[in-house]
């Protein structure tokens, strides 16, 4: 259900953008994170950080490019996320010596601390490299073509990383009967 929620926006941006054009879609995009920030603090009551700067985000680009009648500022919405969180790995990491990947997603995965490590500075790379092919996809092809490539491709590419990292981390996982071995 998360999953469904967290790509609501992108969606509903593709459908409207195929009915009504890149403005009406543009629009359409930030009532719908209104709309997911809205139910998410209703069922849940609390807005993680992450949602909060995509809010933001959406909310800016897509004001500029309604306003300004330029759809450059929404072609440079992905990549702002993207970078915006690979800086906020990397800076965890550097600055601050705290593994963010490893705070979200420590009570799921037992790693080893060199396999966080890993994890927290691929995917540092993944969205450094998704925001580069965003934009030249999007200022190479035609508003259309970029449409689908945010919709499709990069959620391919998005699937293709988690199923490639998966199978790094597998290596390192310790399964069930491992952990229970050592508390006899």
């Amino acid at each position: 259900m998360k999953l469904l929620l967290d790509f609501f926006p992108i969606a509903v941006f593709f459908l409207a953008f195929k009915l009504g054009g890149i403005y009406i879609a543009t629009g359409i995009a930030i009532a719908a994170t209104i709309a997911q920030i809205a139910w998410v603090r209703y069922s849940t009551g609390k807005i993680e950080p992450m949602q909060w700067l995509s809010l933001g985000i959406i909310v800016v680009f897509g004001g500029a490019t309604i306003l300004l009648h330029d759809e450059s500022f929404i072609k440079w919405k992905p990549t702002a996320l993207y970078w915006m969180m690979a800086i906020a790995l990397a800076s965890g990491l550097l600055f601050f010596r705290k593994n963010f990947l490893k705070t979200l997603m420590g009570s799921q995965l037992d790693l080893p601390e060199p396999a966080w490590r890993a994890m927290n500075w691929s995917w540092v790379g993944f969205f450094t490299v998704m925001g580069f092919v965003n934009l030249w996809v999007a200022f190479h092809y035609d508003t259309n073509t970029w449409v689908n490539f945010k919709l499709f491709g990069g959620l391919g590419l998005m699937a293709l990383f988690v199923v490639g990292q998966a199978m790094y981390l597998s290596r390192h996982v310790k399964d069930g009967k491992e952990a229970g071995a050592g508390e006899q």
